[in-house]
């Protein structure tokens, strides 16, 4: 039972006092007054010029001339360096406490920024793998523009991509941040850990989750409501979960997983293996293995034949 039960009536000054009290062992939540935290908002910003840069004339204003695309990109990735920079000052004064505003952790702000702009076109260059690979694996898809523009596993995976560059160059906070932007906006859930190839198309995509240690190697395709996940979590002696122990499977090069599958624990999938719809998988399986639901196929045939 609540224990707020029989407060319902309370003065407004009460509730007030209520809520601003964080004095609670498990509620005291609000940050310190100078503990600044990174913005939402300015993170959705980033990602947007992200987008335009990657792709640009798709996201962002539309291209006026080819002569001036450079102009246009320039313009971006000089404001995605500036934005991200200070966003990472943040994370770190927060994580640091007393740091000034001016000191170490603003400049490591600065040369983590540059860095991850040195990369936007290795980012480019493997996200233009996954439009490839999903135009040369869906009959339904007409064209490159309809993937770019529509297909909502090509704006999770530009999360994904991004937040995972931000995780390996040491970027606490962010990451998480922009793949649950991602997570809201597509229902696909990528961890920005998550080690994923080039050539990797996500299939519809609702419902798709990707756990933190998993690993996945190139032209991998797996559909809507697959989950690679773990199986069970370590314990310390207090009971709490260890972390950063790989804990969720190994997809090899080459593999399909259909829709609903779950495929769990450190375990590998063997290269151009296929696995069926809603198929349990625990253990490993090695290469070219089919696995399906053999008795709801046999199931199917039978209740067809009329026996």
């Amino acid at each position: 039972m609540s224990s707020t039960k029989g407060k319902e009536n309370g003065s407004i000054e009460q509730i007030v006092t209520l809520l601003s009290n964080g004095s609670g062992a498990e509620c005291d939540y609000v940050p310190h007054p100078e503990q600044k935290l990174p913005s939402i908002e300015k993170l959705r910003e980033f990602i947007e010029l992200v987008r335009a840069v990657i792709f640009p004339g798709y996201f962002g204003p539309p291209i006026t001339s080819r002569e001036s695309l450079p102009h246009f990109i320039g313009v971006r990735v000089e404001k995605i360096a500036e934005l991200l920079g200070s966003q990472i000052a943040l994370v770190l004064q927060s994580e640091a406490g007393d740091a000034a505003p001016d000191g170490p952790p603003v400049q490591d702000a600065a040369a983590v920024a540059r860095e991850f702009v040195n990369r936007l076109p290795e980012i480019r260059r493997v996200l233009c793998t996954d439009v490839k690979s999903i135009y040369d694996g869906d009959p339904a898809a007409k064209s490159h523009v309809e993937i770019i523009f529509c297909y909502p596993s090509i704006r999770a995976m530009i999360n994904h991509r991004t937040a995972h560059t931000l995780l390996d160059l040491g970027v606490p906070l962010i990451p998480r941040i922009i793949s649950e932007m991602s997570h809201s906006d597509t229902g696909i859930d990528i961890h920005p850990g998550a080690e994923i190839g080039e050539y990797f198309c996500i299939d519809h995509g609702t419902g798709v989750v990707i756990g933190e240690t998993c690993i996945i190697g190139d032209h991998v395709r797996i559909y809507q409501g697959v989950t690679l996940g773990a199986k069970r979590f370590e314990l310390d002696k207090a009971g709490n979960p260890v972390k950063n122990l790989p804990r969720h499977p190994i997809i090899e090069d080459g593999v399909v997983i259909y829709s609903n599958a779950n495929i769990l624990g450190r375990i590998t999938i063997g290269r151009n293996s296929v696995i069926g719809g809603s198929v349990w998988v625990t253990r490993s399986v090695p290469p070219n293995s089919r696995l399906q639901q053999q008795k709801a196929v046999e199931s199917s045939f039978i209740n067809g034949l009329g026996i």
